[in-house]
């Protein structure tokens, strides 16, 4: 007998705070940094209209703090109270959004529902195999050194919205980790109230990285299982925790990573070639709609291939753009999940692989 995933109803937080359309940013951000959220609702009158982001508002450092919220606004994918763990896992990877909406029958916000709202109900979900944490880490893509001015993170503000990424000292250690969440609390000195405060800008781009980050960084050793690696996000309250061996931080486990266990393990369930969950990463914002065009194309020919031997469930494949004058540049990790197992090393067959593209 199968048993139920749980629902968008079951793990939504039903009270949420939400913001006004025309709020001025300073109030969202104030909100957002005293509750430590990363988006907020945002409200016409009773109707919701969209959703605000750190993440969004990071990639506009020159903000006026009196921007009204609305101008801000991103559309997210709306769930109701019955969509299953697997349809929200996609949905909020599909989009790159931390969490979405919970709406009913006329519309109304009934609720939020987050990654960390899935990842806290991940230990108890029988329906996913189990995996190691070096079956589903990715690379981490780039190192900070504590001394590093923060003028540094807004050029790796692509890396920053998937994961945080560690900090380390003159000797290589590793002291701490920053995120977005970090960065936006250093950029601007928010009001709760919504008045307009002085906006900290300028000179604070040359401020050390050390003096910002959160530390210790919250790392798991090799071998670690998965279920124990969403217990410690939970635990910790972070969205990613490092892969952590003798010679320093080798990878990093993601919220999405334990997400996409989720979107494969239902997608095995169909065994289906057209179910394969395909999640890209690193190429969020990309302009150039024919690269995804041929990622498409070549991956849709490689999985056809691949399911005349084995049935595949999921498909992960990470970009990391080379910091060259040659932005086209990067470099590519791919793990492929199939029924019950995956490919963690590279094999004549291609399952797993890293290599550059032009």
């Amino acid at each position: 007998m199968s048993v139920a995933w749980p629902t968008a109803g079951d793990l939504m937080v039903k009270t949420p705070v939400t913001v006004a359309h025309d709020a001025p940013l300073s109030h969202a951000l104030g909100q957002m940094s005293t509750r430590a959220l990363h988006e907020l609702p945002v409200l016409r009158g009773s109707k919701l209209i969209g959703l605000i982001t750190f993440e969004s508002i990071a990639r506009r450092s020159n903000l006026s703090l009196s921007t009204k919220v609305e101008h801000l606004i991103l559309i997210p994918p709306l769930v109701t109270a019955s969509t299953p763990y697997p349809e929200l896992a996609e949905q909020l990877l599909a989009s790159g959004l931390r969490a979405a909406p919970v709406v009913g029958r006329r519309g109304e916000l009934l609720g939020v529902v987050s990654r960390t709202d899935l990842v806290r109900a991940f230990p108890d979900l029988s329906q996913i195999p189990e995996h190691r944490v070096d079956e589903i880490s990715r690379s981490i893509g780039h190192t900070f050194h504590e001394n590093d001015p923060i003028r540094q993170m807004l050029a790796q503000i692509r890396l920053l919205e998937e994961h945080a990424l560690p900090v380390v000292d003159r000797k290589g250690h590793l002291v701490g980790a920053v995120g977005v969440a970090d960065l936006a609390r250093v950029l601007w000195r928010p009001t709760v109230g919504g008045k307009r405060d002085v906006a900290t800008r300028g000179s604070v781009t040359d401020v050390e990285i050390g003096t910002i980050m959160h530390s210790p960084a919250v790392t798991v050793p090799p071998g670690t299982t998965a279920v124990d690696a969403a217990r410690r996000m939970i635990r910790e309250n972070v969205s990613s925790v490092f892969v952590l061996d003798p010679n320093g931080p080798t990878a990093v486990v993601a919220q999405t990573d334990l997400l996409g266990l989720a979107v494969g393990s239902a997608s095995a369930q169909g065994a289906r070639l057209e179910d394969v969950y395909v999640q890209i990463t690193g190429l969020r914002g990309s302009s150039d709609p024919a690269t995804l065009t041929e990622i498409d194309r070549l991956v849709a020919a490689g999985l056809r291939r691949i399911s005349r031997h084995v049935q595949p469930s999921l498909l992960s494949l990470h970009f990391e753009p080379h910091a060259t004058h040659r932005t086209a540049d990067a470099t590519l990790e791919a793990r492929l999940h199939t029924d019950g197992a995956s490919s963690t090393r590279p094999t004549p067959a291609g399952t797993s692989w890293r290599g550059s593209r032009r």
